[in-house]
């Protein structure tokens, strides 16, 4: 420490209480003016409090940190020089100022530190103590007031004590009350823990229940699930019989009533079955030729007299035509070419048409748009056209007329034998390209 420090420390020591009182209410003041970072870690937790509370909370920190912080203390005199302006810089320069009070001119020597602030302090510290001076008059106000205030306090201590009294009194009733109170309360308690476990045993057994009930009731609905389908896949087969053994019914007759009209057309019978005159005449009649039977296969005539028959189903085994007719095109244009022709056939004759492709010859999903009327179907995995086909010719009802255009010699033979018609696909394609 300089001998500048030490001296201003053993000043600082024997500043007089006013000086000293002054001179840290001068430092909290400049504290709440300076920056965070100016302000001792010690002191940074006063500087936001209010002035006044600032200088009574912060008094025992701040006067030694002024006694030993030479560079805190020169920045507190600044603040202070620069709030009191006119009598700080007198202090400062060494001017006497006779009108200002010794104890502030004091306090502003200690802070601003002139050449002379040792001899300030000095000469505040030799100014006598004031003492109040009172006169008789008001010494007997005062003792006047003194008897008064006593009289009061007295007789406040004693509506005090009656109060106390009181409440001791109530303290004892309310004690008694709050031990019956906690009594009725641990008797509750008691009842309400032994209510909760008979709640929570009650519990567990309705969520057991539950959970039994549901169960079954899963395997309830899971069988009604399974005979609503076994109701429903039984009534949609049975729908199924019915439609189709009525269609099988519907053909049947409608092939019986028309064949019998073209037999009528055909062998020229008289609309009644009386006998006529003309009937008497002797002659040999003609025998009347199956229709289709002596011509050859491949004759186009012969296709039209099919096609002619009442009710006739014209099943065609695509692939076997369309490998005949365009056998350098692609498949699906084949496929189009050929359901285009036939839907032109259809519109002619209206007839009903089946065309079969074998599912061997496909690499992904077919993309058709087959005309109205004409029937397209592919071989399931596993399955060739031809077995097809013949499922086709079983399902129909016998008499039906069933053509089958097929140059597969065993799938003409199979047919055949079930009593349908085969045809080459020659035929059908001359049939095509006439049209």
């Amino acid at each position: 420490m300089t001998e500048a420090g030490t001296a201003a420390g053993s000043a600082a020591t024997t500043l007089p209480e006013p000086v000293r009182q002054r001179v840290l209410n001068l430092a909290a003041q400049a504290l709440g003016q300076l920056p965070a970072t100016d302000i001792p870690p010690p002191l940074r937790r006063f500087a936001s409090f209010a002035p006044g509370k600032r200088a009574k909370l912060s008094a025992s920190v701040l006067g030694p940190i002024l006694e030993t912080d030479e560079h805190f203390r020169r920045l507190v005199a600044f603040e202070v020089r620069r709030e009191h302006p006119e009598l700080g810089d007198a202090v400062a320069e060494g001017v006497p100022v006779p009108a200002a009070e010794p104890i502030e001119v004091a306090a502003l020597a200690y802070l601003l530190r002139p050449e002379d602030w040792e001899q300030r302090i000095a000469d505040a510290a030799q100014l006598p103590p004031e003492k109040p001076r009172v006169d008789d008059e008001a010494l007997g106000r005062l003792t006047d007031q003194l008897d008064q205030a006593r009289t009061e306090t007295r007789q406040v201590r004693e509506r005090l004590r009656e109060q106390v009294s009181e409440l001791k009194a109530e303290n004892v009733t309310l004690r008694r009350k709050l031990n019956e109170a906690r009594q009725r309360i641990a008797g509750l308690q008691t009842d309400l823990a032994k209510r909760t476990v008979e709640a929570e045993t009650a519990d567990e057994r309705v969520d057991a229940a539950r959970a039994e009930v549901e169960r079954e009731l899963r395997k309830l609905r899971a069988r009604i699930t399974e005979l609503e389908a076994v109701e429903h896949a039984a009534r949609r087969t049975a729908g199924q019989e019915r439609e189709l053994a009525s269609t099988r019914t519907r053909l049947l007759l409608d092939t019986l009533v028309e064949a019998a009209g073209g037999l009528r057309r055909e062998l020229a019978l008289p609309p009644g079955g009386e006998l006529r005159p003309a009937d008497t005449v002797a002659g040999v009649e003609p025998s009347a030729a199956p229709i289709g039977r002596s011509a050859p296969d491949d004759d186009p005539a012969l296709f039209d007299e099919l096609l002619a028959l009442p009710q006739v189903h014209l099943i065609i085994d695509g692939y076997n035509v369309t490998k005949t007719a365009w056998p350098n095109s692609p498949l699906h244009s084949q496929r189009q070419r050929l359901v285009t022709a036939l839907g032109a056939l259809v519109a002619q004759r209206r007839i009903e048409v089946t065309v079969v492709f074998d599912g061997a010859e496909l690499s992904g999903p077919v993309q058709l748009n087959p005309p109205r009327g004409v029937r397209v179907r592919f071989s399931p995995a596993g399955v060739i056209a031809d077995e097809v086909i013949r499922q086709l010719v079983r399902a129909e009802p016998p008499g039906r007329p069933v053509v089958v255009v097929s140059t597969d010699r065993e799938v003409a033979e199979s047919i055949i034998a079930m009593g349908g018609r085969a045809l080459s696909a020659a035929s059908l394609i001359a049939r095509i390209a006439r049209a």
